[in-house]
């Protein structure tokens, strides 16, 4: 970005060297910056813009030149939760006529928005389809139970944990497992996120 420039001088810009005609450009930067939410701040500079608001003008600048494809790398990472929310909507509304391709380790991010899910490992791809289809392999392998809050740190250090609540002296955990870890362990239905901790939990631990 030039902070210097406010949002739709940045917008001309970059439409001049995609090569779009200033007329052309003029009214695809105006549709653009009221699609992302960004109309009403067009004329202030770009220094002045939150995270999320600078990652809503990169969208649209890639949006200038009507994409078929539009390829994202991590594009919510350091958004706040309402900003992410607002991405992802985003993002849903773009795919209605187009490929988005969406590269993230949020693994929120992807779960309720993607039609299709590529899981990938040390460059290789480990699966693909559908939430409920890539995640029907960890069935079974998925617990919940309850365990003294003291002994938490234990379980911590022996299981892949998804999530800890506490409640009085008991902590509730989710544990990635292919065998039950406890005699009172409750198996849960896989999420996405399951799924991401039961292949990368050596590069986590």
């Amino acid at each position: 970005y030039y902070p210097e420039f406010t949002a739709n001088k940045f917008m001309m810009y970059m439409a001049a060297l995609k090569g779009l005609g200033k007329s052309a450009a003029a009214a695809k930067t105006l549709e653009l910056l009221e699609l992302v939410g960004l109309s009403e701040v067009k004329n202030k500079k770009i220094k002045t813009f939150s995270g999320g608001m600078k990652q809503r003008l990169g969208i649209a600048q890639a949006m200038l030149n009507d994409p078929e494809i539009l390829v994202l790398d991590e594009p919510t990472a350091g958004l706040d939760p309402k900003e992410r929310v607002r991405f992802r909507n985003l993002i849903s509304s773009f795919s209605k006529d187009k490929i988005v391709l969406l590269s993230t380790h949020i693994v929120s991010d992807i779960e309720y928005i993607a039609n299709e899910i590529l899981v990938m490992k040390a460059g290789k791809l480990v699966h693909q389809g559908k939430t409920e289809e890539v995640t029907k392999e960890i069935t079974g392998f998925v617990w919940e139970c309850r365990v003294p809050a003291s002994e938490a740190d234990r379980w911590n250090e022996k299981y892949t944990i998804g999530n800890l609540r506490n409640e009085g002296d008991f902590s509730i955990l989710r544990v990635i497992s292919e065998r039950k870890p406890a005699g009172n362990a409750v198996p849960v239905k896989p999420v996405l996120e399951d799924l991401y901790l039961y292949y990368f939990e050596e590069e986590n631990s």
